[in-house]
């Protein structure tokens, strides 16, 4: 069985291949049971995500642990387990949490690249937390990303995240006013664990997207009712989003949404049997709660290109 490292699984792995292993993994068969969600403790969660598809079978470990950042570790730690079918072996183990942070911000393209405006070009970041990076780099994969605007409550990661970028080519910089910098996005990417709307829909332009990839609770927001009320909606699962998805449960509870109106997932939007962005000018609004099946379809590329 092959080990595959975080490093190893970064060269075989680039993001825009991710977003195509995705669009084909959401026009595939694969069976993706609801997932285990524990709390073992107040600050950890357990996330234990199986799925398979005739060839291969997939099981994901995660803990989310809310008290590592104060001692300079990632909140989320996990492993990944690859079976062949055909013998019911164990084929690979890797890195959990690199396939996790770049397959989360592959999801969040992949919908862009159906709902974003195809010359999007200025993305606004809310978190400079571990996804920052990948987040935009996936974006950059589809869309010709140039600036990136950087929010975050402690402006010395968003600088340090704005250095990394503008070293890779980026003009990135950290913002203080998020009005201001709503008012010149074209793509807002939201990667917090806030339990407070930080995004406001009196503040959104014409032909935004709002790519919402934090508050994995339904106690948690990034957005208020209003910034949902105002969009033309789209999930990554209907079923993960309506046990999930702290913005579109709490828009519902105050009256300015309803779960019908989700406008398709990522399922319709990769099998062509809905459409993703009409026109220019429109709000659209994707909510990733995360599923097995981009975590085995992106596991089962890497392993293929494994020498």
């Amino acid at each position: 069985m092959k080990w595959i490292s975080a490093g190893e699984l970064a060269v075989l792995a680039p993001y825009k291949d991710i977003v195509e292993a995705l669009r084909e993994g959401f026009r595939a068969e694969i069976k993706t049971p609801v997932r285990h969600h524990h709390e073992t403790s107040a600050v950890t969660t357990l996330l234990l995500m199986p799925a398979w598809s005739k060839e291969f079978t997939g099981l994901k470990t995660v803990t989310v642990k809310t008290d590592n950042p104060s001692l300079n570790i990632p909140t989320v730690q996990g492993a990944y387990l690859l079976i062949d079918n055909a013998t019911g072996a164990p084929v690979a183990m890797m890195d959990g949490t690199e396939l996790t942070r770049r397959r989360t911000a592959a999801a969040g393209a992949l919908a862009s690249d159906y709902l974003s405006r195809k010359d999007a070009s200025t993305l606004l970041l809310i978190g400079a937390g571990a996804l920052g990076a990948h987040f935009v780099r996936a974006h950059a994969a589809v869309r010709p990303i140039k600036t990136v605007l950087i929010y975050n409550r402690t402006v010395e990661k968003s600088a340090a995240l704005a250095a990394e970028l503008n070293a890779e080519g980026f003009s990135a910089k950290p913002v203080s006013d998020l009005e201001a910098a709503m008012a010149e996005a074209d793509i807002i990417t939201g990667i917090t664990s806030s339990t407070q709307a930080i995004i406001k829909g009196a503040w959104l332009k014409p032909g935004t997207h709002i790519d919402l990839a934090g508050a994995y609770k339904p106690t948690m927001r990034e957005t208020d009712a209003e910034t949902v009320g105002r969009s033309r909606v789209y999930v990554d699962t209907r079923e993960g989003a309506e046990a999930e998805a702290g913005d579109l449960i709490q828009a519902q509870a105050e009256g300015q949404f309803e779960f019908s109106q989700v406008q398709g997932d990522l399922f319709e939007l990769c099998r062509g049997t809905m459409l993703g962005r009409k026109t220019e000018s429109e709000i659209t609004l994707f909510k990733s709660c995360g599923t097995a099946l981009e975590d085995l379809a992106a596991a089962v590329m890497v392993h293929l290109r494994q020498p």
